[in-house]
């Protein structure tokens, strides 16, 4: 079939929903590519890019549109655009059909098929084709950029002989993907960064990511995210007054807020009120990322920048995505192109609208003349962290220190216990062995219990590159085994050879690694 793109219409926009490079994949499907003539030319790609992937230039948007059985766009369409639809074509784009019914009513009149991207089901399969998440994920990141842009001190602490520089506090309210995605930026940018979120199971990801998760001290939170497709539910008003508490008192200490809230369906919850504003400090940054939905922000004017009376910038752009055109058309036009390749099974170019599919009757908002949204809940659930069996805490001073003494007790009690079969297991052999023998082999204990408890005692986090070569530092041990070779006894030669060979292979393995994994991160 015939697939075509059209060259956004929405002011500043920048995105272009294929790529020469998608279009390569898509071509392989069967199906034939168009696009309108400089769609892609505010991303970075040139018409003769398009022609160089085997993509058909056309001149205009109403050409393009009576010459093609698929149109792909990335921002809803407007009035005319639906208006152009035929019978029978099908029209993939963000949609958003909660927001926009009469759009969805004059489309089921046009007879066309609306697959909106921004109804991809949160379950596993469907991961290539969500679209809200990669676009998220580049919001997040860029929400980052953008607060540093304004916020006229440095991320990470510093000292000086100038001076101390202090870290910058940011919090991040919602731990979704844009939210995730900001939290990943700001703490690599050096900032104390603190993250709420109403779902008490994404404490462990925030936490482990680098930031603080903030509890909030309320028992009656009625959120199961597998069952809201992954999404924060609407909460209770006690939930909401408490939830306003936590963010007055945390707002004077604040450099940077970034909020994320997202309801589907729904106006933006709002988060940030204006005495919340005003308690910040002067030079403080708010970027809300839900201006398009009205914002979390009481203060937020959409698509604009404002700065307070008390000295707070307000970000309230909503082209996040499009500032990064490139890496966000890249992004799109794959999720594009994947679901594409669903709704061509046989690969023959022939699309198949396949309404027992739970991604694409999930996706599809209207068919055959008829309205089918809101669709019904998918028979898979969606993705969701695993609820925690008590709900996760702050612990008290008292509490932390309670559990290091009792992890201290434990590991002093198994130390104990491995000395002791250690020694008996020494007086065991010493017993029936030779006295050179026994020289041989309290060197070689001694050594296995230092090696372990200097490597394996080692955190997770820590084995990178740098851990690599330190084992092969570590393998200095091999000087001690070549002396031992040229021993007398046999036994101590045939152990001494094996720990020449095992320690080579730490020696050269380490460095290998090493090498491997630095050149990941090289540039090409």
């Amino acid at each position: 079939m015939k697939i075509g793109v059209p060259k956004e219409v929405a002011k500043g926009e920048a995105r272009v929903a294929l790529t020469p490079e998608s279009a390569t994949h898509i071509r392989k499907l069967g199906h034939e590519c168009f696009i309108e003539s400089g769609a892609g030319a505010a991303a970075g790609f040139e018409d003769a890019a398009y022609e160089a992937a085997g993509v058909t230039v056309i001149k205009t948007a109403a050409a393009l549109y009576k010459a093609v059985d698929v149109v792909a766009k990335v921002r809803p369409p407007t009035e005319t655009e639906v208006k152009r639809l035929r019978k029978g074509q099908i029209l993939i784009s963000f949609f958003y059909p909660a927001q926009n019914k009469k759009l969805m009513e004059l489309a089921a009149k046009q007879g066309a098929t609306i697959i909106a991207m921004d109804m991809v089901p949160r379950i596993s399969r469907a991961q290539k084709m969500d679209a809200l998440s990669s676009m998220a994920n580049i919001a997040g990141y860029r929400a980052v950029i953008e607060a540093a842009n304004n916020f006229d001190r440095f991320f990470t602490g510093q000292v000086t002989a100038a001076g101390k520089v202090p870290p910058a506090k940011v919090l991040v309210v919602g731990a979704g993907v844009a939210g995730l995605a900001a939290i990943g930026a700001s703490v690599s940018l050096g900032a104390i960064t603190y993250a709420f979120d109403v779902r008490p199971e994404v404490a462990e990801q925030i936490e482990s990511m680098g930031a603080n998760f903030v509890y909030l001290d309320f028992e009656d939170s009625n959120q199961d995210s597998a069952s809201t497709g992954g999404y924060a539910a609407p909460q209770s008003e006690e939930f909401r007054q408490k939830q306003l508490e936590k963010f007055r008192e945390l707002a004077p200490e604040m450099d940077i807020v970034i909020t994320t809230a997202l309801i589907p369906g729904r106006d933006a919850p709002k988060l940030w009120t204006e005495d919340m504003v005003k308690a910040m400090k002067r030079g403080s940054v708010i970027v809300d990322l839900a201006a398009e939905r009205g914002g979390n922000c009481e203060l937020t004017r959409p698509d604009e920048k404002i700065v307070t009376e008390n000295g707070v910038t307000i970000i309230g752009y909503t082209d996040f995505p499009s500032r990064m055109a490139s890496q966000s058309s890249s992004l799109y036009s794959n999720n594009i192109r994947h679901m594409l390749s669903d709704l061509t099974p046989n690969k023959d170019g022939q699309i198949v609208i396949n309404m027992e599919d739970d991604v694409i009757r999930s996706a599809t908002v209207t068919h055959e003349g008829e309205i089918t949204f809101p669709p019904p809940p998918p028979k898979v659930k969606a993705i969701a962290a695993p609820k925690p069996k008590e709900k996760p805490r702050e612990l008290t001073p008292e509490e932390r220190r309670a559990m290091e003494m009792a992890e201290f007790r434990e590991q002093t009690k198994r130390q104990a216990i491995l000395l002791g079969v250690g020694g008996a297991a020494l007086l065991a052999v010493g017993s029936v062995a030779p006295a050179s023998f026994m020289q041989h082999f309290i060197v070689f204990v001694l050594a296995v219990f230092v090696g372990f408890q200097v490597i394996w005692n080692v955190a997770h986090s820590l084995h990178t590159p740098l851990m690599a070569v330190t084992n092969a530092i570590s393998s200095i041990i091999i000087l001690g085994a070549l002396m031992q070779v040229g021993s007398g006894s046999a036994l101590v030669v045939i152990l001494a050879a094996l720990s020449v060979f095992m320690a080579g292979i730490n020696i050269f393995g380490g460095f290998l690694v090493t090498r491997r994994m630095l050149a990941m991160f090289q540039k090409s």
